[in-house]
């Protein structure tokens, strides 16, 4: 896979929206449920970067495998990342307790935007497929 200057504009902005649109929905869900300020604070913050960029990281990487089918890369692109995000999360209980649900939140987060990146990522790849046979008809 060949990393150009085109493909990692791309990522990043892939990585800065998905950041923006969670970071401002999680901020919308407290303020509706009365709180105000973020009870984990910064490295709240930072975690999440990291598990997008674990996530974003091995979507970028994997599905752009030359394996078919395309729920194959998609599995070989979840299943180790969603075990280093439940690694990460194991490692912040050593800066501070995790919730009583952290695992589970985390499956659930991660899964749902992982669900989410395949679903759009499939729909362009059909698109590009029945596009490319146009031209060739």
């Amino acid at each position: 896979m060949k990393m150009n200057k085109k493909k990692w504009i791309r990522i990043v902005s892939v990585y800065s929206m998905i950041y923006t649109v969670i970071t401002l929905l999680n901020s919308v869900l407290y303020l509706c449920n009365g709180i105000y300020e973020d009870p984990s604070g910064n490295w709240h913050e930072l975690d999440r970067a990291m598990i997008l960029l674990i996530g974003i990281a091995a979507f970028e990487l994997c599905t752009n495998l030359p394996v078919k089918p395309l729920i194959l890369r998609y599995l070989i692109a979840y299943i180790p990342s969603q075990l280093l995000a439940f690694a990460y999360v194991g490692l912040s209980g050593l800066r501070e307790p995790l919730a009583k649900t952290a695992y589970r939140d985390i499956w659930i987060n991660f899964t749902g935007l992982f669900v989410l990146l395949c679903i759009i990522n499939t729909v362009i790849y059909v698109f590009k497929k029945k596009k490319g046979r146009k031209y060739n008809e």
